[in-house]
Parts: C-alpha cells; sequence; structure tokens
C-alpha cells in the first residue's frame, strides 16, 4: 500500500510540473543588442504563442503608433503555414500566405547547451543570405514560436545570432491564462507572395508619374495636349507635375527608362525644371520661339539663348543629364555571337538636393532627347519621394545659374560654343543674407563627335569665383565598353572595338552623368561673378566641339 502511495504521489508531482510547463499562451518580449550594446530607442518585439499559433508583433503595433505600412507574421502550426499581414497608410491590409517556407529549413545542431531566462537551450546554426544565424531554443515550456520565423518549429527561441554580433534575445516570458484574441489570423482577401511584396514596397513611397511611353521624337505636325505639352517638333515635352510636401531630409529619385522607336544613334537627354518665378521662363522661348529668351554673348560674335540667369529671366533647373545609347530595342535585331542585347535603359539618380524647389509646389517638368528621326525614342519619367523625418522648416537656398545645354537644338537654339575665347561663360550672382556653406552643383559633358571632336578628347574644366579658380578638373570616363549590351547598333571598328566602347567627356551611350558637387565656403551677401572656362576644340570643316555645362548654387541656413 505505501509503495503504491508514493508511486502516485511522484505521478501527480510529475504531473503539476508539466502542467507548469505547459502554459495556455505565452508573451515574450525580446531586446535587440549590436557588438553587446542595447540598441537605442528600440521598439521593443513581442512575441503572442499558442498551441496552435505565433505571432509576431511590436510595441508600438500594438499601441498604434507605428509607422505605416507595419508587418505582423503568424505562423500555424497545425498548417504548417507562414501568414505576413501588413496595413498600410491608406487603410488597406494585405495577407499572404506561404506553405513552403517553414518545411524549408535546414539547420545544423550543436551539442551546446546554456541557460536563458532559466530555461535550458540548445542550438541550431542556418544560413540566409550567406548570413550566419545561431538559433537558441528550449522545448521546456511545450510551446513553439520566435522573434523570427527562423527556427519556430525547434521549440521555443529564446535568441537569435546574426553573424556574431547582432542579437534578438528574449527579455522576459509571461504565461497567459487565456489565448488573446490577437492570436487570430484575419479573414482578409490573400494575394500571392510576390504582389504582397510589391504592394508593401511600394506603400513605402510617393511615387509621382510624370511621363510614361512618351514618343520624342522629329515630327512637323507635333501636338500638345491638355496633359503633355510639345515643343521643338516634338524633341521637348513638358508637363506641369503637383508635388506633396516634403520633409528635409527626405530622398527624392527621378527614375527614366528609354527606349529607340527608330533612331540609331547616342542622343543627349535630360530631365528638366522650367522656373517660373521671374518676369521671363523658358516656357515662353518654348511657346513663343528660342531668339524670344535673353541672350549670353562673350564677344565672339555669337548669341547663345536662355542659359544664364538674369534680373528678369532664370535658366533651366537640371535635375538629370543622361545619354541614349545606339538603338537599344529597335535595333536588337542586329545579332552578335554571345551578346544578348537589353530591352531598355534604366537610369535613377539622386535629386533630393532640389527639395526646396519642389516640396508642396507645382511646376513645369520637362524631358528633351535630341534627334532628327521621326520614330525617335520613347521615355518614361518617374519622380519617387521616400519621407525623412526632419521636420525643420529652414529651406536650403537654392538659385540656377547657368545651363547652356540647347534643349531647343531642334527649334534653332545656338549650340554651346562660348568656350572658344576667354571669357567663356561668365556671370554676376546675387548671395542673399543669412546663408552659409555654398556650393555649386555642376554638371558638364564634352561633345564633338569626330576624332579630333571635344567628345573624345580630355579639356579641363575651371571654375572662377570673382576671378579666383576654386576648382578644376577633367571630366572624363573610362567605363564606356560596360554598357555594350544597351548599344545593338553600335558601329564596329577594324580593331575589334565599338563605338560605344570609346572613353569620352563625361558620358556613355547608356548612362547619367553625375553632377559634381564643389564646395564654395561661406559667400559674403552680396553679388559675385562665376567664371566657366574650357579649351574649346577648333571647328573643322561643318563640325564643331560643345561642352553642355549646368549649374545651381545652394547655400545652407
Amino acid at each position: 500500500m505505501k509503495k503504491h502511495l508514493i508511486t502516485l504521489l511522484t505521478f501527480c508531482t510529475v504531473t503539476l510540473i508539466f502542467a507548469q510547463k505547459m502554459p495556455k499562451a505565452i508573451k515574450v518580449t525580446y531586446q535587440r543588442t549590436s557588438n553587446g550594446k542595447i540598441a537605442e530607442n528600440q521598439d521593443p518585439m513581442f512575441l503572442f504563442a499558442s498551441s496552435d499559433l505565433s505571432l509576431i508583433t511590436t510595441n508600438k503595433i500594438l499601441q498604434q503608433k507605428a509607422n505605416f505600412p507595419f508587418e505582423q507574421t503568424f505562423v500555424n502550426f497545425n498548417t504548417q503555414t507562414i501568414s505576413q499581414w501588413a496595413q498600410m497608410k491608406n487603410g488597406k491590409s494585405i495577407l499572404s500566405n506561404d506553405n513552403e517556407a517553414l518545411r524549408k529549413q535546414k539547420f545544423e545542431f550543436s551539442n551546446e547547451t546554456k541557460k536563458i531566462l532559466n530555461y535550458n537551450c540548445k542550438k541550431a546554426v542556418t544560413s540566409v543570405n550567406s548570413n550566419k544565424i545561431e538559433i537558441w531554443y528550449t522545448t521546456e515550456l511545450g510551446l513553439k514560436g520566435g522573434p523570427s520565423v527562423l527556427g519556430q518549429n525547434l521549440g521555443l527561441v529564446l535568441e537569435t545570432i546574426r553573424n556574431g554580433n547582432a542579437t534578438v534575445t528574449a527579455t522576459k516570458i509571461e504565461n497567459l491564462k487565456a489565448t488573446p484574441s490577437l492570436l487570430s489570423i484575419p479573414s482578409i482577401q490573400t494575394v500571392d507572395q510576390l504582389t504582397y511584396k510589391d504592394l508593401l514596397w511600394k506603400s513605402r513611397f510617393v511615387n509621382i508619374p510624370v511621363f510614361s511611353k512618351e514618343q520624342i521624337h522629329f515630327v512637323s505636325d507635333a501636338k500638345s495636349n491638355d496633359s503633355i505639352l510639345r515643343f521643338a517638333s516634338g524633341t521637348v515635352i513638358v508637363r506641369k507635375i503637383k508635388f506633396p510636401e516634403i520633409k528635409r531630409g527626405s530622398s527624392i529619385y527621378a527614375d527614366v527608362t528609354e527606349q529607340s522607336n527608330g533612331d540609331a544613334y547616342d542622343r543627349t537627354g535630360t530631365v528638366f525644371m522650367i522656373p517660373t518665378d521671374k518676369k521671363m521662363s523658358f516656357l515662353d522661348g518654348l511657346k513663343n520661339g528660342v531668339k524670344t529668351l535673353p541672350a549670353y554673348e562673350n564677344g565672339n560674335g555669337k548669341k547663345y539663348q536662355g542659359v544664364v540667369s538674369t534680373d528678369e529671366y532664370t535658366p533651366l533647373l537640371e535635375m538629370m543629364r543622361f545619354f541614349t545609347p545606339f538603338g537599344v530595342k529597335q535595333f536588337n535585331y542586329l545579332q552578335l555571337k554571345n551578346k544578348v542585347w537589353q530591352d531598355s535603359v534604366i537610369y535613377r539618380q539622386d535629386i533630393s538636393l532640389l527639395q526646396p524647389k519642389l516640396s508642396n509646389q507645382e511646376v513645369y517638368i520637362g524631358m528633351f532627347i535630341g534627334n532628327y528621326d521621326a520614330g525617335g525614342h520613347k521615355a518614361s519619367l518617374n519622380i519617387t519621394i521616400h519621407q525623412g523625418e526632419d521636420n525643420n522648416p529652414k529651406a536650403d537656398f537654392i538659385l540656377p545659374l547657368f545651363n547652356t545645354l540647347n534643349v531647343m537644338e531642334m527649334a534653332g537654339q545656338e549650340y554651346s560654343t562660348m568656350f572658344d575665347n576667354e571669357k567663356g561663360l561668365e556671370m554676376t550672382f546675387e548671395v542673399p543674407q543669412g546663408y552659409k556653406n555654398f556650393k555649386l552643383s555642376y554638371t558638364t559633358t564634352g561633345h564633338g563627335g569626330w576624332e579630333n571632336g571635344d567628345e573624345f578628347l580630355q579639356k579641363k574644366n575651371t571654375i572662377l569665383i570673382d576671378n579666383k579658380e576654386i576648382f578644376g578638373f577633367t571630366p572624363w570616363r573610362t567605363d564606356c565598353g560596360s554598357y555594350r549590351l544597351s548599344n545593338p547598333a553600335s558601329g564596329n571598328f577594324g580593331n575589334g572595338l565599338s563605338s560605344s566602347d570609346e572613353s569620352r567627356s563625361n558620358w556613355c551611350p547608356g548612362t547619367t552623368t553625375n553632377p559634381n558637387l564643389i564646395d564654395l565656403g561661406n559667400l559674403s551677401p552680396g553679388k559675385h561673378t562665376i567664371r566657366i572656362s574650357i579649351p574649346l576644340g577648333k571647328q573643322e570643316g561643318n563640325s564643331s566641339s560643345a561642352w553642355n555645362v549646368s549649374g545651381f548654387l545652394i547655400g545652407e541656413k
């Protein structure tokens, strides 16, 4: 009898201990550390888990204080399904299910053990995108879950370590008397995983479509409509765009996609804004003719229309300069062994410096691709805004100074040959009170497409402020051969090179040209002069060189 009583008491004790280790549901709080230091201002991560489901979320999400979009992750242990639930800024939610990812996880198991929150933990190791992930898990609570989807089938993950330095560790485990209502997958329409990722990504920024596959070509009867204005025989397109408020510190990008629609040559392209802050703008020249624009003269006998700022006129503010390749898409039938031509060229450039000129403004945005072909090119332009957190209302000062790129080339605007004398390009500008740390954004490319033309010769650009040289460099690109697969119609030479391989004066067929950001220091308030000097190559017959330079001044509050 005594023996049976001891056995019964032992069974009851084990049952009681087991019951204590099998709560109905738990809440686990995790903390992030990096290189041994606790991450500052972190949003605590929570895991809610029952025998059927786990939920990964954060404190801010539960408090409805998280920035949109935000995600929560469910794991259904009965169906072995991972469900991603995202809530968007517009109030919409999307859900995607993955029935394979949990089963596909592979681990190497170690004999190492350690205690976390007084629970015995085992170690498993896996690799994700070349990152080594160590997972410490326990089976003593009888429930599964973790701070990520990794290792949720192993047990309760109490710590993960990525590459030995980024750690997520459980700091608290709470037993819950009942399964919380939030441990329930939302009953909403699901989308496939690719669509889910795409919708989530696109919801993180503002996309402003400006042009969509618009034809930029040379025709005598180019027609405007209510949305898009066409000028210079169809080689210039312009549209009025309303920008939202853009916080300082935000990132702004211009994205252009281009294809040949008949033109086989490498052409100069530009995306620009038309300032309308003065009595006259470039838009007046587009509408009324290039000769109506103020002309710059430097004594060489020519008049250069609309290229420098005056008291009554502001030149084009260049946002991006790009160069079309030789006939991408339209001439892809020109086959070469082991060459798979690109379908289009995508240009993407950071234009965040222009935030003061775009934020909460309605402006004219234009695009030009020089060509004399009836098919021309097709191009799209999107501007994306990735909001920052800087609420400082003090905006930078931006003053467009000059732009010699002859956007109205096909309507008679003079090529930028003013650098054929010592004066080159010279103008006066005025610095207002209250600004410091001035910079010049300067974009330059050399042109003249024959053996002795400046396209293929290295020429120093010298920038002088108040007759003092403040910057000098030789703009040159040696990487043009990297873009051969975008140039199916490029000419080929007897020495085995393609024309698109040749090094050039700061550009390649199929690339953008980055602006140089030049420190000018603290310019004193008042008037100053700027001069651009370039040793322009001499004309040979009907061939002449030119330099397209644009620049705007930036000052900080």
